[in-house]
């Protein structure tokens, strides 16, 4: 029986995977082939190089390769360059560089949008630019800025765990203390010295970054982003689909003197409506613009368009009257016009005329839109068709101008994110000139640019030292934009990455922190670890303040956890090395432990100071160590014999041991003062920071000391230090407590006295 259901199961198996073949086969893209002179249809994963493929509107371009025949053939390259406008390609030579200005090349996952022609394969398959794009995402990922810093603050405790262990242990053998005693000892030692809630808090606060960012409509694919997102301090974003629309709109219709003009925006529209063959996407702009319709014109005759001419005519009539009306690009129109129209009147379209309209052109141009040069003819009623011969003797009407449009909160949220410390960048394949105005449309005032050609000339190494002093790139492919990531990451920065195309997905794989926006490919959604669902870039801010809160919180932890568990922790190695028995048992040593860590659960749920928020924060392992604003830190900076206790043994934490040596600092609130004063405190001199007073203390032993009951506006501040020896306590005592009840009874009655306390220096915050 066994054999029998085996055998069953595997013809079963056998015959679904046949079946699934012969259904991928049958909706396998196919390619029309010319093999030994003959046409054949073929899988498009059946070509090699050297085969001719035929092309026609509305194919798959199958492979790389170039252009050997062109009847008027564009291609949407968008997936190559991330750009709507489709482009013109001839079986000229071509030396340009930039995949994006090789006019006679074909690109594998582009398409063809009108035209035909032939073509030679070059490249197939994961050869392909196409191909590379696909294996960049195979690749696997780098990592984080969440994780590089966690694995350098396990090195850090690692570090840390086996020196005071192995030191302990080693001390105790010496001493010929028990070995299993000693042995276990070193043991609960090493789990004190370990943050057991690292991880919970790390995943709760990332968690509740991720449901406040999805309130906000944005999906976080991967936790650890939230964090990503709040240390970013370079964004690096795609122009179009990001910063702009994607989509092209009629910006403007002028006459010769660059005045807006309605029947500039009259006569395109008829041309545009009237074109037999595919509309482009300057076509579908200027039908959207136009709000008159076709008013009784009908269409008699068209002359397509062609590289040669770069124009396109079409003859239409009304109530008796034949026009021509030409529509292309300016040169191309200018080079057969004799006259421009003005306000209904023509005139020669002399050398002061010609001039004007080429300062329209570059004015425009200049700021990054595109032009397409309105003209018309008078033909006598008796014509019905038109040929080239009749494109000649035009009028000139004016100039359609195109651009595709910013985002409407594109400006508020690049200058909201560079409040916070972020740096913009933008990469696009587009022209220098329009990354250059759109750069300016949302408020990026940067003249730095540098161009695909050019990075192509540069190392790996000369890109990284270039790379900050940059910050616009265009005609840049998707290789290009990949080692912009990596050489922004190579000097240390937190890297986030913005698109929404197939061109951009190697490089939302490579950085920090990959973002997409709604309407992007799938393949950009499958990269990125954030999606913005709605089209609102403002979150991007929030986004930022959000990840920061999250790590402030995560670094509060770090903080409070390592300065007490080392400080614990030591303080317990040196006392078993001096006294003659364990101070604390291991069982007493990680019930301690695990009533602070209960202590810590509510780290999550806290609030951060406006400060935290304000810039890019990063895993300085330097700080943890040593010191930080806040107070905490493992070992000293600076230490006196007191200093030295306090800071190396408890890192400025509020435990016991940090009472011992630490003073308060009180502000001139009696409000927040408790009627309960210390009975063991002393006067000390007040500091720059706050310098109405502040009152130093220590405990009259060094066991069971007590804290006293501090208000809101009342915190530990200060180490002694600045305090007289003979005020100081060597013994486990303190004097002058009738200084330190006055000083109390002083501040109460706000007139807070002031001492100088000798010679040291003052103390600093």
């Amino acid at each position: 029986m066994l054999s029998l259901s085996l055998t069953l199961d595997i013809v079963q198996e056998h015959r679904a995977e046949l079946t699934a073949d012969a259904l991928r086969e049958s909706v396998a893209i196919q390619a029309d082939v010319v093999r030994d002179g003959k046409d054949l249809s073929v899988p498009v994963t059946a070509l090699v190089p050297g085969d001719v493929v035929k092309l026609r509107t509305g194919d798959l371009i199958p492979a790389d390769g170039i252009v050997l025949e062109a009847q008027e053939l564009q291609v949407n390259e968008a997936l190559m360059t991330g750009e709507p406008f489709p482009t013109l390609k001839t079986d000229q030579p071509c030396t340009a560089i930039s995949p994006a200005e090789a006019t006679n090349a074909l690109f594998a996952g582009t398409s063809a949008v009108g035209g035909s022609g032939k073509m030679l394969i070059v490249k197939t398959g994961g050869q392909t630019r196409f191909g590379a794009i696909a294996a960049a995402l195979a690749a696997n990922a780098p990592p984080t800025a969440l994780e590089q810093g966690v694995r350098k603050l396990g090195i850090l405790i690692l570090r840390l765990t086996l020196f005071l262990t192995l030191f302990v242990l080693m001390a105790h053998l010496v001493a010929q203390r028990p070995a299993m005693e000693s042995f276990l000892f070193a043991i609960a030692l090493a789990v004190g010295l370990t943050p057991e809630l690292l991880p919970m808090v790390m995943t709760v606060t990332l968690a509740r970054g991720a449901r406040r960012m999805a309130d906000r409509k944005v999906i976080v694919k991967r936790l650890s982003a939230i964090h990503d997102l709040g240390a970013m301090d370079t964004l690096c974003v795609d122009k179009t689909g990001t910063l702009t629309e994607a989509k092209i709109t009629l910006e403007a219709h002028v006459d010769p003197q660059g005045r807006s003009s309605t029947r500039v925006l009259s006569l395109a529209g008829l041309n545009s409506a009237f074109q037999a063959g595919v509309r482009s996407p300057l076509d579908e702009a200027i039908l959207s613009a136009r709000s008159d319709g076709i008013d009784g014109w009908i269409r008699l005759s068209e002359v397509p368009f062609d590289f040669e001419r770069r124009c396109l005519s079409v003859l239409v009539a009304r109530n008796g009257e034949h026009m021509l009306i030409a529509k292309g690009a300016p040169e191309s129109i200018l080079a057969r016009c004799v006259a421009v129209e003005i306000d209904g009147l023509a005139h020669p379209l002399d050398a002061a005329w010609q001039q004007r309209l080429a300062d329209i052109q570059d004015r425009y141009v200049h700021d990054g839109f595109r032009l397409l040069a309105v003209a018309m003819r008078a033909i006598p009623p008796g014509q019905q068709t038109i040929a080239v011969d009749d494109e000649a003797d035009l009028t000139m009407i004016g100039f359609c101008v195109f651009a595709d449009p910013p985002k409407q909160d594109a400006a508020s949220a690049i200058e909201a994110l560079t409040s916070l410390g972020v740096t913009i960048k933008i990469l696009s394949g587009d022209h220098g000139a329009v990354v250059s105005h759109v750069a300016r449309s949302v408020g990026l005032q940067s003249d730095r640019i540098i161009t695909g050609a050019e990075i192509s000339e540069l190392t790996d190494a000369a890109l990284v030292a270039r790379v900050d002093d940059i910050d616009l790139f265009a005609r840049i492919d998707p290789d290009q934009k990949r080692r912009i990531i990596a050489a922004l990451r190579h000097r240390n920065h937190v890297v986030g990455f913005m698109g929404d195309g197939v061109n951009d997905a190697p490089a939302i794989h490579a950085a920090h922190i990959g973002i997409s926006v709604t309407g992007a490919t799938e393949v950009a959604r499958a990269a990125a670890d954030m999606i913005l669902l709605a089209p609102d870039l403002s979150v991007l801010a929030a986004g930022v303040r959000e990840g920061r809160r999250t790590f402030a919180n995560i670094l509060k932890y770090v903080r409070m956890g390592t300065s007490s568990n080392f400080g614990n922790m030591l303080s317990m190695a040196l006392a078993s090395i001096v006294l003659p028995f364990l101070p604390l048992l291991p069982l007493q040593i990680l019930l301690n432990n695990l009533i602070y860590d209960l202590s810590e659960i509510g780290i999550p749920f806290d609030e951060v100071d406006r400060e935290d928020v304000a810039r890019p924060e990063a895993w300085n392992m330097a700080n943890i160590l040593l010191h930080d604003h806040h107070g905490s830190g493992l070992l000293p900076v600076r230490c006196d014999y007191l200093r030295s206790a306090a800071q190396t043994i408890c890192g400025g934490r509020g435990t016991i041991s940090d009472r011992l040596v630490r003073g308060i600092n009180i502000h001139p609130d009696p409000g927040d003062l408790r009627d309960q004063v210390p009975p063991d405190a002393v006067a000390c001199e007040p500091s720059s920071y706050h310098p109405d007073c502040h009152i130093a203390w220590r405990p009259r032993r060094w066991r069971g000391a007590r804290a006293w009951p501090m208000g809101k506006n009342i915190r530990l501040y200060r180490p002694f230090r600045g305090i007289p020896d003979d005020d100081r306590c060597h013994r486990g005592r303190l004097s002058h407590l009738g200084r330190a009840r006055q000083a109390f009874s002083d501040f109460k009655s706000g007139k807070p006295e002031e001492r100088a306390l000798g010679e040291d220096a003052p103390i600093s915050p």
